[in-house]
């Protein structure tokens, strides 16, 4: 992968231990490139960054939810009791349960959520798994549309399918390059990276009453459904009013505010510890104030359970950071 640059080190005791290399672009209210670190035109699988795109092709398509279940269709969610009883909401308004998803089998991300399903017995399903509510929605919206409710749902051809190659292509304003396997068995779009910015300020900028305006709306009001308990994602859009925010696996993070400001992140290893400080400094390289949000992207390193270290921005991205803020190298 080309078009890499340092974004982030982390340090333990005093010296340097590892670098993380990315690519990061921030767009200016006009939707100018205001900070481009690596190449912004590389080609990345936005993986679940891509959720809010899909999440449009449905609700133009007819998907019509309360915008807390909205908020689970865009969701990686961490599986907690309040995300599955959700999810099942959304499929029970078309008549459905959980036997109709097929989306790969999981355990919840939520570590108390999980042992308490391996404490009863239970077992990997796809309801638990952070991609059931997309799957959700995409088979609501088929349900009401009159196109086939079974695992075809997931083919290239389905209508549902064939809606989203159609958004993701208008949203990020180009042909996307390449179509995989997501892990939760659904089409994964490949785009460039300034595509996607450009994707999630179409949505936050869109006009009230259009799909992209109800995601958008949806999302920033419903952190919590879109996340989880103490998952960067949800605490970024709780402390940064307005914002609307997607992680990615892989490395890949997104956000975007209403006035037209937006963040598009990949990480090149596609470890996850770098996402929060290099999005808290992209934010702030178009102005936005994330010091509300410090704790979040202010990642330790741990020695015998305690912090002897952090993961801080590069220096191209860390001037941005709010005076007396940016992660420190810690001392020997």
């Amino acid at each position: 992968m080309t078009g890499l640059d340092l974004v982030a080190i982390t340090d333990r005791s005093g010296h340097d231990e590892s670098f993380h290399f990315g690519a990061v672009v921030a767009l200016g209210a006009d939707g100018s490139i205001e900070l481009a670190v690596g190449d912004p035109g590389i080609e990345i699988y936005a993986r679940s960054a891509n959720k809010p795109l899909q999440a449009v092709a449905m609700v133009r398509a007819g998907l019509d939810l309360p915008p807390e279940q909205l908020a689970l269709v865009c969701a990686s969610h961490s599986g907690t009791p309040r995300h599955l009883d959700g999810v099942r909401r959304v499929l029970a308004s078309a008549g459905l349960d959980e036997h109709a998803l097929c989306n790969t089998p999981d355990f919840p991300l939520h570590a108390p959520s999980m042992r308490d399903v391996v404490r009863a017995g239970g077992g990997r399903t796809a309801l638990q798994m952070n991609c059931s509510g997309k799957h959700a929605g995409m088979l609501v919206t088929a349900h009401g549309r009159g196109w086939a409710t079974d695992e075809s749902y997931l083919d290239r051809e389905h209508p549902v399918q064939r809606a989203i190659d159609d958004v993701v292509v208008e949203l990020t304003g180009s042909p996307f390059v390449h179509v995989g396997v997501d892990g939760c068995g659904s089409p994964a779009h490949v785009t460039t990276l300034l595509g996607l910015a450009r994707a999630f300020r179409a949505i936050a900028l869109a006009p009230d009453g259009s799909a992209e305006h109800q995601v958008f709306r949806a999302m920033a009001s419903h952190p919590y459904e879109v996340g989880g308990p103490a998952r960067p994602v949800t605490t970024l859009m709780e402390r940064i009013p307005g914002l609307m925010a997607k992680d990615g696996a892989e490395g890949v993070f997104a956000a975007a505010l209403p006035d037209g400001r937006a963040v598009a992140l990949k990480i090149a290893d596609g470890g996850d510890r770098a996402r929060p400080v290099v999005m808290a400094a992209a934010l702030a390289s178009v102005g936005v104030d994330v010091s509300g949000a410090a704790d979040v992207w202010h990642v330790a390193t741990l020695g015998h359970g305690h912090p002897v270290g952090s993961v801080r921005a590069a220096d191209a991205l860390a001037v941005h950071l709010p005076s007396g803020l940016a992660a420190p190298r810690s001392p020997a």
